[in-house]
């Protein structure tokens, strides 16, 4: 029988087997490195270690992950409807004449443009009105209002012939109709466009031109026969 130490039953030493150390031995450490690796991977794996997974399973599809959207500054302003004749009435700042000239044109048809949007950042849409002619629809004045403490207040007044204003991208765009000696009401001789900014509480002119219109159309004054249509070749 052999014994623990190696050596044979007759005393002597057991040889070594092929590659150093005995085949008990090789096996002993074989199972020890087996059980190292595993520990290792077990390690490894598991969620609370310092493995390769410690940031966590990964999505199935990573396309379906939601993400919010991202707000943006120029979100539209709550829009609420306005009976805008009835404000003009009540308005102090509205002419006399505005007022009295303020009527329908046909059965409740009033003859008043209005827009909605974002001009003073109240989060609520602010108003602009024009007031026009039944006739030839000129504008005779142009308004513009916004919330302040459930109320709507004027907070731009211009009341003169040919005027008109709109809201281009968060800006007060008043266009005012020139007019030379002579002209008649459907021809000015040009007209005036100058965009307003809300600041400090107020609208401030930002910018200005000026446009000439030419005499060479309808209603100038370059006297001749009238311009005809090209001849098709």
């Amino acid at each position: 029988m052999r014994g623990l130490s190696g050596e044979d039953g007759n005393g002597g030493t057991t040889p070594p087997e092929p590659g150093g150390g005995t085949a008990a031995g090789r096996a002993a450490v074989a199972g020890l490195a087996a059980v190292g690796v595993l520990g290792l991977l077990a390690t490894g794996c598991s969620t609370g270690g310092t493995g390769a997974r410690d940031e966590g399973a990964v999505p199935a599809d990573q396309s379906a992950v939601s993400v919010p959207p991202t707000p943006t500054a120029s979100a539209s302003p709550a829009f609420r409807r306005v009976d805008v004749v009835a404000l003009l009435k009540d308005d102090p700042k509205v002419g006399d004449q505005v007022k009295r000239d303020l009527k329908p044109c046909a059965e409740d048809a009033y003859p008043v443009d209005t827009s909605y949007g974002n001009l003073t950042g109240t989060g609520v849409a602010d108003v602009v009105v024009n007031v026009m002619t039944c006739g030839d629809a000129v504008g005779v004045g142009t308004y513009v209002y916004r919330v302040r403490e459930q109320r709507y207040e004027n907070v731009f007044a211009l009341e003169e012939p040919a005027v008109y204003s709109e809201i281009d991208r968060g800006d007060l765009v008043v266009t005012k109709q020139v007019y030379a000696k002579g002209d008649p009401i459907a021809y000015p001789s040009g007209e005036d466009v100058i965009t307003y900014r809300w600041s400090s509480d107020r609208f401030t002119e930002h910018y200005a031109v000026h446009n000439e219109y030419s005499k060479a159309v309808e209603g100038g004054d370059i006297s001749g026969p009238a311009p005809t249509a090209p001849s098709e070749n």
